[in-house]
């Protein structure tokens, strides 16, 4: 596994920690959580703490387009899995650097097969897609 999947997945991990305990700031978790785990790369820990951070702080905004392109989808309704990976997609395509579009959902697509369903999978390409097309080329004026 590339170093940038392994930091996607401890995010996603992290995110949905962050998520399930209701919290805001995700400072005390980060260090609580690598503490936990084997140790990682520098490269690892930034990637992975540098996502979550930014889609905290931009939890908002992603929200209002998860609700906004999952038509008959309430977000609280979500898997917790499902929801995260969302957030941490839309971030990559929106506000991630180095990310290209095509790379940022298909990476999604791929930690959604290890940690999903075949359903949510489907799921969350199509909304990353639709996202894609149209929130990304909005962004970029």
């Amino acid at each position: 596994m590339g170093r940038r999947r392994q930091a996607r997945e401890c995010a996603l991990q992290l995110l949905y920690e962050l998520d399930v305990r209701g919290d805001a700031d995700p400072g005390p978790a980060i260090d609580a959580f690598w503490r936990r785990q084997p140790p990682a790369s520098d490269e690892v820990r930034v990637f992975a703490d540098g996502l979550v951070r930014g889609v905290k702080a931009h939890q908002g905004e992603i929200d209002e387009l998860i609700a906004k392109f999952a038509e008959h989808w309430d977000i609280d309704r979500m898997a917790v899995v499902d929801r995260n990976l969302l957030r941490a997609g839309i971030w990559e395509l929106l506000w991630g650097v180095d990310v290209p579009p095509k790379v940022a959902i298909n990476e999604a697509l791929e930690i959604a097969r290890r940690f999903s369903t075949e359903e949510s999978t489907r799921f969350v390409n199509g909304l990353l897609d639709a996202v894609a097309k149209q929130a990304r080329p909005a962004r970029a004026e």
